[in-house]
């Protein structure tokens, strides 16, 4: 695969609005309530999980295909250079969606491989929702995700960074959970999306029961 994007992409003016920044505070919290010796994150982008992370107190590798990203290790997700379990927790983070969906599986597959402890994921949720918020007086905040109407699921067109994403014909949420289970060694313990950013969901995989 070759990068889709040069690293001038994820400048701050065009790629760290406030939602992602709510997205990010879930990447966090997801991984370090699993309290890993080790992390290996695959797609970077800016690097901001990284840095976050390592500032608490976590120990984050990352890797990519892109150099310009600097990510510790420059290697295909398909084939990454580490022994079976040599992480704790692997994550990506909007990341399959950049692969078409078989290559996604196969991607997953190998991070599943590569994790002991977890494998936490977040991908676009095309089926949209409005969220809303209100402050209630000693009883704190009150958010409700209400799903907009749609008639149908629409089809995906590749827009030259995404091949695919959940609720688009043929990706419904199930679907692909159950896929990226029939592909690893890996079980869905629970999944979310952001209040904030509904376009982003959660996934957050543990290693099949023996």
């Amino acid at each position: 695969m070759k990068k889709q994007v040069d690293s001038t992409h994820y400048a701050f003016d065009r790629y760290l609005d406030k939602s992602r920044w709510a997205s990010i505070w879930h990447q966090l919290d997801e991984v370090s309530k699993l309290k890993p010796r080790n992390i290996l994150e695959i797609g970077p982008g800016p690097g901001v999980f990284k840095a976050t992370a390592t500032a608490l107190g976590l120990e984050v590798e990352t890797l990519d295909i892109d150099p310009d990203l600097k990510p510790d290790h420059v290697a295909s997700v398909f084939s990454m250079p580490f022994r079976d379990g040599s992480y704790d927790v692997v994550c990506a983070f909007q990341m399959l969606e950049h692969l078409p969906f078989e290559d996604s599986l196969r991607a997953f597959a190998e991070m599943s491989r590569v994790a002991s402890t977890a494998v936490v994921i977040s991908l676009p949720n095309a089926a949209k929702r409005w969220p809303i918020s209100a402050r209630i007086p000693k009883l704190g905040t009150l958010r409700l995700s209400v799903p907009a109407p749609r008639l149908k699921a629409a089809v995906h067109q590749f827009d030259g960074e995404h091949y695919w994403e959940l609720s688009k014909a043929g990706y419904a949420v199930d679907k692909v959970v159950a896929e990226l289970s029939r592909v690893s060694s890996m079980v869905l313990q629970r999944t979310y999306r952001v209040h904030e950013n509904p376009y982003h969901q959660f996934f957050v995989f543990t290693p099949r029961a023996a």
